[in-house]
């Protein structure tokens, strides 16, 4: 239950002007994607609209994104922490494939297919309601926006974000992702881990090559790649508990130019994937030495590169409560919903090595669409009703927290 104090703070429904201002807002990002590190127009525009609602957001050092404080922090005198309010604001190279759209990426080759656009949307707007707050003496304890760039680009942009200052005074951190399994109006919510942990692993096979006819002369290193291809992945399966979910997956193999000619150099591409934090930390030697059995079997020299990610993003369950109180204030207990640990990575999980919080899944699919969409994928979309689920979802969320903590 909201504290009676708190019972006559939550703002009422948006009114139709911002509701209209964050779908147009939405709708020029994703017409504009940019990829990570590279979001300077995405920045400017965020830039330009906190500024005109009288607030300081301040440019991070790497160039793109941006931190912005509403209220002091440190106001009130008795030590309690700033809570952060997070987007992600890149884009992904895949293609728009939404051809019917009117909003429809202007960028070739990039597209917002993963939601950042809704998620930047969905913080601006609570900052804009969260000032208004503050202006009206309404806020009691100050809030920080995080835009962060480059979630997408290993091992994400919540590094450079935390060095540059973003979690100093902050004491929870809260954040949403497009779901499209879930319907627009309600979350999906998960106590301890609801992504995994994600790397990505770059091998190159080396061998002498030769005709065809003769591959016992050689290294057969088609036949060597295609048996890393299959076999590293069963191997790794059976050298941890099968409960830790590790998973080797490929996205890229490139082998050879001609049917009769045996190829000198072959090169794969894929991730690794891990359910559990524990299993995850012991993944690049595992993977590695599965890489070396495979391919000293068939005599085939390996180069790896192993590239740590994100760990899992673990919720914090008094931080999934907040979530769940807020979304409860403002939709009822038909508005949350459970959901799974996925095997999808999110370097949100950097900011919960340091602080307590929790990621919910903001759902985007039309109530009653029965066509199957999916994240990273150019058809893409999100009804855009949630973008206003999103925005009172962190305004209670942030006044319950001040509440709560002050009481």
């Amino acid at each position: 239950m909201l504290p009676g104090a708190l019972s006559g703070a939550l703002p009422g429904t948006l009114p139709e002007a911002l509701r209209a201002e964050l779908v147009a807002f939405r709708r020029d990002l994703h017409m504009h994607p940019e990829l990570g590190n590279q979001e300077f127009r995405t920045t400017a525009a965020i830039k330009a609209r906190l500024e005109k609602a009288g607030l300081k957001p301040r440019v991070l050092a790497v160039g793109t994104g941006l931190v912005c404080d509403i209220g002091p922090v440190g106001a009130g005198g008795d030590g309690v922490p700033v809570l952060a309010l997070r987007a992600d604001i890149d884009a992904l190279p895949i293609p728009d494939t939404k051809t019917e759209s009117a909003y429809r990426s202007t960028v070739p080759d990039r597209a917002h297919a993963c939601g950042h656009d809704v998620h930047t949307t969905v913080v601006l707007g609570a900052g804009l309601v969260l000032a208004e707050l503050h202006r009206q003496g309404r806020l009691p304890r100050p809030v920080r926006l995080v835009f962060q760039p480059a979630e997408e680009v290993l091992p994400g942009g919540a590094a450079d974000a935390i060095e540059d200052g973003a979690l100093d005074g902050v004491g929870r951190i809260i954040a949403v992702h497009c779901d499209p399994r879930v319907d627009a109006g309600r979350i999906g919510l998960r106590e301890g881990a609801i992504t995994s942990a994600c790397d990505r692993l770059e091998i190159a096979l080396d061998g002498p090559g030769g005709h065809t006819a003769r591959p016992h002369l050689t290294t057969d290193l088609v036949t060597a790649a295609a048996r890393v291809v299959t076999d590293v992945p069963a191997l790794v399966g059976r050298r941890v508990d099968t409960r830790a979910g590790l998973a080797v997956t490929w996205g890229r193999i490139e082998c050879g130019h001609a049917p009769n000619v045996i190829p000198q150099h072959a090169e794969l591409a894929g991730t690794v994937r891990c359910l559990d934090i524990e299993a995850w930390r012991q993944a690049p030697d595992i993977v590695v030495a599965a890489i070396d059995e495979v391919a000293n079997l068939h005599r085939a020299k390996s180069e790896i590169t192993y590239v740590r990610g994100v760990p899992p993003v673990v919720n914090d369950a008094d931080v999934t409560g907040l979530l769940r109180d807020a979304m409860v204030a403002r939709r009822g207990e038909a508005g949350v919903e459970g959901t799974e640990q996925s095997l999808g990575g999110e370097d949100f999980s950097w900011y919960l090595e340091r602080v307590p919080g929790a990621m919910a899944r903001l759902g985007v699919r039309t109530p009653g669409e029965r066509t199957v969409r999916d994240l990273h994928q150019g058809d893409f979309d999100a009804d855009e009703s949630a973008i206003t689920v999103g925005v009172e979802l962190f305004t209670a969320a942030a006044l319950l927290d001040a509440a709560t903590r002050s009481h």
